[in-house]
């Protein structure tokens, strides 16, 4: 794999010609019509096969697979034209390998609202260890509000791809209640039915573990908070379900601040099976103009999450989207809009901009000019972007990434992923004992 960085007077024939690859495969990797226009300084993925299989009358994928000692799996991911499905026909080229080594081995998260389309979702399953469908949220009572989760973990299911449940304190409101964690943390009552209530939403609906993601937890609560989690893994991980807890993302163990107080990190790490950090939305819809995961900024919370859990139990937070700001910015007034990686380059397309990438950062960006003559600053997610934090994973020895979120179109991370990792079961590269 190369990545290629979009120069003047580009185009999409030329650059195939450079790289002696099939025009339509750099158009399908990277989320392009088979005439796209190019925008300067954009980032594309050229994959280079090795082996190909053009397929014969009557012959099935499953046929394939197991003439070369293929998954149907490792077929999806190395064939995103089936976007997950087995339908195939006489005379269509499909990829067993590419000429890439690849570097390690990841265990994959992503997270998905109901309403995401199945072709999006189907697409992007093969890639994935486990998918977790947002969210469960819960009464004081301790009853879980259900969620249309059924069809997705059908879909997950098919693919050998371990749906996790997710329980969270968001309200129907939007917003994350510390008021509700902090009853579910000091009622005992409460907290007994609200775990039988999820095993049994668990063992119905067919999920293989669970995802807690208590935000805003007050200060006083943090020591409870990680018995609960505790509480929970003593009562799952005897029945085969690991559990799963997301981190703010902290520099340290006294940061002060509402959203950072509540999560111990070491007494949460100890407790739980695998623990997210959550290193994204640094550029967010009422900040300044900035990248949405700086690399210095994940790095300094990897590193401190290091003094505190075992690399084998930290997944790092990988973002897929972005957001286009209005300028000038104005704190308290000022808006972002979030925006997909292609829509990102859509934009910079209809307004003639040219791509920037920060390499302190690790991100790309660009201005324009809308038509009312605003001018806009937009920080995205690509291909070189994606790397950078995937690196990190080795770096620091962490055992997998989740993704925030599956909801928006961004092929490149895919055939990034796909190029440099093998994708793990959960816990399937770790000790037997580890979840």
């Amino acid at each position: 794999m190369e990545i290629h960085i979009v120069s003047p007077g580009d185009t999409l024939f030329s650059i195939a010609r450079q790289y002696q690859v099939p025009a339509s495969q750099i158009a399908l990797d990277n989320g392009l019509s088979g005439q796209a226009r190019l925008v300067v300084g954009q980032a594309l993925v050229i994959q280079f096969p090795s082996q190909i299989h053009v397929v014969q009358p009557g012959e099935t994928l499953s046929d394939i697979g197991r003439q070369y000692g293929l998954s149907q799996r490792q077929l999806y991911q190395n064939n995103p034209i089936l976007q997950g499905r087995d339908s195939i026909y006489p005379g269509q080229t499909l990829v067993l390998s590419y000429r890439q080594q690849k570097i390690g081995s990841l265990e994959t998260n992503g997270y998905a609202y109901p309403y995401i389309s199945d072709r999006l979702l189907q697409s992007v399953l093969p890639y994935l260890s486990a998918m977790t469908p947002f969210t469960y949220g819960f009464t004081p009572q301790g009853n879980l509000v259900d969620l249309n989760d059924r069809q997705m973990i059908a879909m997950a299911q098919r693919m050998d791809v371990a749906p996790l449940m997710h329980l969270s304190t968001l309200t129907e409101s939007g917003g994350f209640s510390n008021e509700l964690a902090h009853m579910a943390l000091t009622d005992v009552t409460l907290q007994k039915a609200l775990i039988e209530n999820v095993l049994l939403t668990m063992q119905d609906k067919g999920y293989r573990g669970l995802d807690v993601d208590f935000e805003f937890v007050y200060r006083q609560d943090a020591g409870l908070y990680a018995q609960f989690i505790r509480r929970m893994a003593e009562r799952f991980n005897p029945l085969g379900y690991p559990v799963i807890v997301a981190l703010a993302p902290k520099t340290s163990s006294d940061q002060p601040g509402l959203l950072y107080e509540g999560h111990d990190y070491a007494a949460l790490g100890a407790a739980a099976n695998r623990t997210l950090l959550m290193t994204y939305e640094w550029g967010y819809t009422y900040g300044p103009p900035m990248a949405v995961a700086p690399l210095p900024s994940v790095r300094r919370v990897a590193e401190y999450a290091l003094t505190q859990i075992p690399a084998e139990k930290i997944w790092l937070g990988v973002p897929t989207y972005g957001y286009d700001w209005p300028l000038p910015f104005v704190q308290g007034q000022s808006k972002a809009t979030s925006l997909s990686p292609q829509q990102a380059l859509n934009l910079a397309l209809a307004y003639g901009a040219e791509i920037l990438y920060s390499d302190q950062s690790q991100a790309p960006w660009f201005r324009y000019t809308d038509r009312q003559g605003q001018i806009h600053e937009v920080w995205f997610e690509d291909a070189r972007s994606i790397q950078a934090k995937l690196a990190l994973t080795g770096e620091y020895g962490f055992s997998g990434v989740g993704y925030w979120n599956l909801m928006r179109e961004f092929p490149q991370n895919w055939r990034v992923l796909n190029a440099l990792y093998h994708i793990d079961a959960i816990g399937a590269s770790r000790q037997p004992n580890s979840l």
